[in-house]
């Protein structure tokens, strides 16, 4: 499929998807004209790296994580080097801290709605 198709169907822009392309997260084949052509699999591949980026993952990380997985399903290869490994710890500890914040954060904005005027919060 040819860029702008892929950014359709992705949501991504066509400047993001370039730009994926520079950093190595993504490929493509060029035709004789020098336009770009993905595969089918290219649309999973650029949803999970805008899933990467959306939990604060950078792309430096996200370029190095990429190779390690299937991107049919997501499932691990056996890629990932120690160094790596120590990487993707880090940034999964740094998600769950992440997520116990947001969680206090509306524990807290409930009680402020339930003070100011009996309101619940939608769950």
């Amino acid at each position: 499929m040819r860029i702008g198709e892929l950014a359709e169907r992705t949501g991504v822009s066509v400047r993001s998807l370039r730009y994926y392309e520079a950093k190595g997260m993504l490929g493509a084949e060029r035709t004789s004209g020098g336009q770009r052509e993905y595969p089918e699999s290219a649309v999973a591949r650029v949803l999970r790296i805008r899933e990467m980026f959306a939990a604060g993952i950078g792309s430096d990380t996200v370029s190095q994580l990429l190779p390690c997985i299937h991107d049919e399903d997501g499932t691990p290869n056996e890629r990932a080097t120690p160094f790596l490994v120590d990487k993707l710890a880090e940034e999964r500890r740094r998600i769950d801290q992440a997520m116990t914040d947001l969680h206090r954060a509306g524990a807290v904005l409930d009680e402020i709605l339930r003070a100011a005027g009996g309101a619940q919060p939608e769950q």
